[in-house]
């Protein structure tokens, strides 16, 4: 048996692994899918299609596997989308499990990880921000959090944006007045801090408050933050009446501050109907076969935000695939909350809150609410649905005029549906850095960016032409190999610079066999004027767009964040040299001498080949000190 948790165990059943060549790979989609029916167990599990070359097609999950699969055997009943699949698939491979909840577990972690062609996609990915009570320290700390939960202390979330965290934080540390410094500085403290004076921290670094009456505050916050803030609220206002009462008004007026702070938190959540402790409210809305699924937190009784997701998937989904495919990736990585609010029934609805539970180690419900409070919420996840999706699909309009203007201007046969954007980074050849950018109908495709590390005698030029040919032959030798198995070829190339430029790429692609793709470059003007660009194309002259034509906005656009995106590769490639620099362990080389050498040679490499009579015409190095730097190099040989 495989677990449902670890989804890189070996298959229990694997046949034809894929990619490989075999007789299955010459077969029809259904003779081949038949022959692996006879074989298959009547038990759970999940299945993997693949494609003549190794592409993932589909994951899916089965009670039954035998039964599923030889669904797929059977020719006609199946919609394009289905059938499509089935005349691809070249071969299989099965995870037997224990029980359906695990097959559910695991195939979400599959597509997840995998993202085949065919399955529904939650492409937005991004960590969620959450809130850590750090206690491996003797005096906790409150931190904010994001990524793997490695660190000991407890974890409250998630948050919707870091917005909705800091707002969050900012309450506690008036509240609860718990320390959110580093443990380094803390160390460090000899007096109290700014938070201090302000009321934000108790002091616990200075020792300004007993260890023991500083694990009661914390304890507090945890409290807060587990939803139990009307007990708290209730002690804490009994402790400042007898303050009080005892005249010790300093406490009372503390106690006090901390009350209004812990109020206004639920003064300031807007939607936020009594009765919801904890739970997530998810709605989807359709429209254009799209989709917009949207998530409110509410944890602790408090809004803790919502975000918008739009998942990839055919037109033939309805919101209850969508919804159901949602919930087992979204929460594929996180634990779910006690109650999740539906804007429809997900399908195999009972299921997935079984693997849901069995996941968070809590029981999950999956309700759509019919009246009351909760159907309102319902109804305003489902309003933000909407809008979100209204507005992405003007902004999908607009890009697709853009496409089509991009199209006119440089006289493509068809709108591109990917462009991508090259540029190049360095000083004086050295840390010299690449970049890609993808754009296409959705905007800019940040998850298609590549960086290039020009390495050897690409990097040890100051010979700009060259090495954007170098970036480009590494990327085209690499897709001419990829092109016939159906990687995504440009419907435009644009790159950043003149003439010169451009004939380094055209003599690139026609070594490649890639003349076919359409390529094209932007010079900045005169004095590098914005709105002045000249763009060139193989076989015509340069030509330039009007001041105003939103054309001309956009390619500028791409060509900027193409640059940016090589500039903060470059920096931080540069920052990464400077901290490991091997003049640094030359003794008598301070910044000043440093900064010198580099000026003086490009490059610590450069520096390192250097002879004598070169390092002795370097400002600054005396005799004694170029000998010191060539033994250095040599030595070390």
């Amino acid at each position: 048996m495989a677990r449902a948790n670890r989804p890189d165990t070996p298959p229990t059943d694997t046949h034809d692994a894929p990619g490989r060549v075999s007789e299955a790979n010459v077969r029809s989609g259904p003779e081949v899918i038949a022959d692996y029916v006879k074989r298959l167990p009547m038990k759970p599990g999940v299945y993997r299609m693949y494609g003549a070359d190794g592409e993932v097609l589909y994951v899916g999950k089965a009670r039954q596997l035998k039964s599923r699969v030889s669904n797929y055997a059977k020719s006609g009943g199946h919609n394009n989308r289905i059938a499509l699949m089935i005349a691809l698939t070249a071969s299989m491979e099965f995870v037997v499990t224990a029980t359906e909840t695990e097959a559910l577990l695991l195939e979400a972690n599959l597509i997840k990880r995998l993202k085949p062609r065919f399955n529904i996609i939650l492409r937005d990915d991004k960590s969620f921000p959450y809130i850590l009570i750090r206690t491996d320290h003797a005096s906790a700390q409150l931190t904010k959090h994001r990524g793997a939960r490695k660190m000991k202390g407890d974890y409250f979330g998630p948050f919707a944006s870091a917005g909705a965290v800091n707002h969050t934080l900012n309450t506690l540390q008036k509240a609860f007045l718990l320390r959110t410094c580093t443990d380094s500085v803390f160390e460090a403290r000899t007096r109290p801090c700014m938070l201090y004076q302000i009321k934000r921290c108790a002091g616990p670094c200075v020792d300004l408050i007993a260890p023991e009456r500083y694990d009661e505050l914390v304890g507090e916050a945890r409290e807060f933050l587990r939803g139990r803030s009307g007990a708290l609220r209730e002690r804490l206002q009994a402790d400042m009446e007898a303050a009080a009462d005892a005249l010790d008004f300093e406490r009372a007026a503390r106690l006090r501050d901390r009350l209004r702070a812990i109020a206004s938190v639920t003064t300031s959540q807007g939607i936020n109907p009594e009765g919801i402790e904890e739970a997530d409210v998810i709605a989807v809305h359709q429209e254009g076969g799209k989709s917009c699924v949207q998530v409110f937190f509410f944890r602790a009784g408090q809004n803790w935000g919502n975000r918008a997701f739009y998942p990839r998937h055919d037109a033939e989904a309805g919101p209850e695939d969508v919804l159901g495919a949602f919930i087992a990736q979204f929460y594929e990585d996180k634990p779910a909350p006690a109650l999740l609010l539906v804007s429809h029934e997900p399908g195999q609805g009972e299921l997935l809150a079984e693997a849901l539970s069995l996941r968070a180690g809590h029981a999950v419900e999956i309700r759509k609410p019919q009246r009351g409070g909760k159907t309102q919420l319902v109804d305003q996840a489902m309003t933000n649905a909407r809008e979100a999706l209204g507005r992405t699909l003007a902004e999908s309009k607009s890009q697709a005029q853009l496409l089509d203007g991009v199209a006119r201007v440089f006289a493509l046969e068809a709108r591109p549906e990917r462009i991508e954007v090259y540029d190049n980074s360095h000083i004086q050849g050295s840390n010299a850095l690449g970049a890609m950018i993808v754009a296409g109908p959705e905007g800019l495709e940040k998850s298609q960016y590549r960086r290039f590390n020009m390495k050897g005698g690409d990097a040890a030029t100051n010979d700009d032409f060259a090495m954007m040919a170098a970036m480009l032959r590494r990327r085209f030798s690499r897709l001419a190999k990829e092109r016939e198995e159906g990687a995504p070829v440009p419907g435009l190339v644009l790159i950043d610079g003149g003439k010169g430029q451009l004939s380094a790429a055209m003599a690139v692609m026609e070594e490649l066999g890639m003349a076919d793709i359409p390529l094209a470059a932007v010079a900045k003007g005169p004095d590098r004027n914005a709105g002045r660009e000249d763009f060139y194309m193989p076989g015509k002259a340069p030509f330039r767009l009007p001041a105003n034509d939103p054309v001309l906005y956009y390619l500028q656009r791409l060509r900027d964040e193409a640059h940016r995106f090589a500039i903060t590769g470059h920096r931080a490639a540069r920052s990464r040299a400077i901290k490991d620099n091997p003049l640094n362990d030359i003794a008598g080389i301070g910044a000043s001498r440093r900064a010198a050498l580099l000026k003086h040679f490009g490059s610590a490499r450069a520096v390192s080949r250097a002879n004598l009579a070169d390092l002795e015409a370097v400002e600054g190095v005396s005799k004694a000190l170029a000998r010191k730097i060539y033994d250095h190099f040599h030595e070390q040989g």
